[in-house]
């Protein structure tokens, strides 16, 4: 094996393209000059497209889990009631976050690998009608689940005046988003998974209801304020200093996002999806979430007759191919195929012929190029979809 070869098919960080690690190679510019203010211009609206919003969405120089808390402490006052749905890892981050606020917190838990009910989330609100927020994953990178986001805020719209706040970290930027026409107050994600970048920036945008609570909440916030964040960029800045180099590389992500097209981008990870789960279909290796609960741009997988820990330790040996495992009581029992940002069918019938020989060697008796050829048949019925 080349020693300095890596395959990376985890759900984040995500490969970065050619051009996007070139454009982020470039020379350092002051944070607060007129360069820095064109490209926060040139990038401004095409973010908002990304998200499906005419608000406009912050960049905080941040981890995914700052923008978490950026949503929380701006739009929850102190002793407000909150519900978050829990569908995985995340839902329940989302949990503890609110918790740390000393807020009161009240907790959905769905099955991990089953997608949130949004009957379950009426009835549940029609129980706690001081809920002022319901909070819930869009795509829950620790199952592989895509939750019915757009039904979750008609319900929530349905049975209550409480914002509908999404963490859509692992999914925005690979499946189509409209934030504005779905109802959906706040949206949060991060550069490291579909946006193709290094891990540092956090993205936020906020409804016009959103916007009103963030105005009156009196909780304490100081480089997670919202309102400072909405006030410079609206000036083309920031209010603290940006990564810079990131800026550079986003800058051409959403140059690279629109010369595909967005429409083309969400078909790709969609193929990619269908691609990967029919190939593990075909080799009889159950997976842990049911097709139509299944996120376009991860698959976890959960074999009943081989090692799944075993598994990755042969791809990552052998191939320099990394998967990721679980988490919490999935750890060792599932592993999870990132297929978003920059990703290819190309690289995904690469990531399942290398993938069927891990599975062969961790102890399945199978059919080599099976999967192989289950997957390129989805391609050949449904690739001219994404082209």
């Amino acid at each position: 094996m080349l020693t300095d070869q890596q395959i990376l098919r985890i759900p984040g960080p995500t490969p970065i393209p050619p051009s996007v690690n070139r454009a982020m190679s470039q020379p350092m510019i002051g944070h607060r000059g007129q360069s820095t203010s064109e490209m926060i211009q040139d990038i401004r609206p095409k973010l908002k497209r990304v998200f499906g919003t005419q608000q406009e969405v912050m960049i905080l120089t941040a981890s995914g889990t700052a923008g978490l808390e950026t949503a929380v402490v701006n739009t929850v006052a102190p002793g407000e009631e909150v519900l978050v749905v829990v569908t995985g890892a995340f839902g329940e981050r989302f949990a503890k976050i609110c918790k740390a606020y000393e807020i009161k917190t009240h907790v959905l838990d769905v099955e991990w690998g089953q997608a949130a009910d949004p009957e379950a989330v009426k009835a549940f609100l029609k129980e706690h009608p001081e809920v002022k927020a319901v909070f819930a994953t869009f795509c829950e990178t620790s199952t592989g689940v895509l939750n019915p986001v757009q039904e979750l805020a008609a319900a929530v719209k349905e049975e209550s005046d409480a914002l509908f706040i999404v963490d859509g970290v692992s999914c925005v930027g690979g499946t189509e988003t409209k934030m504005d026409d779905w109802g959906i107050d706040v949206v949060v994600t991060g550069s490291q998974k579909a946006f193709m970048l290094p891990a540092g920036l956090a993205f936020v945008a906020a409804s016009k209801r959103a916007w009103a609570k963030i105005e009156a909440n009196p909780q304490p916030r100081f480089y997670l304020d919202l309102k400072k964040h909405r006030d410079n960029i609206l000036k083309d800045t920031t209010p603290f200093t940006p990564a810079l180099s990131i800026l550079f590389g986003l800058q051409q992500v959403l140059q690279l996002m629109e010369e595909e097209g967005l429409e083309q981008v969400y078909a790709r990870h969609q193929l990619m999806m269908k691609m990967t789960r029919a190939a593990f279909q075909a080799l009889d290796v159950p997976l842990l979430t049911t097709d139509d609960a299944a996120s376009p741009t991860v698959t976890a997988v959960k074999p009943a007759d081989f090692d799944a820990e075993a598994f990755r330790k042969i791809m990552k040996q052998e191939f320099g191919f990394e998967v990721a495992g679980g988490q919490q009581h999935l750890a060792k029992t599932i592993f999870r195929i990132g297929h978003m940002g920059y990703c290819s069918p190309a690289d995904m019938l690469q990531a399942i012929a290398i993938m069927e020989i891990g599975v062969l060697k961790a102890g399945k008796e199978i059919e080599l190029g099976k999967g192989v050829r289950a997957a390129q048949q989805i391609y050949l019925n449904e690739g001219k979809l994404a082209q």
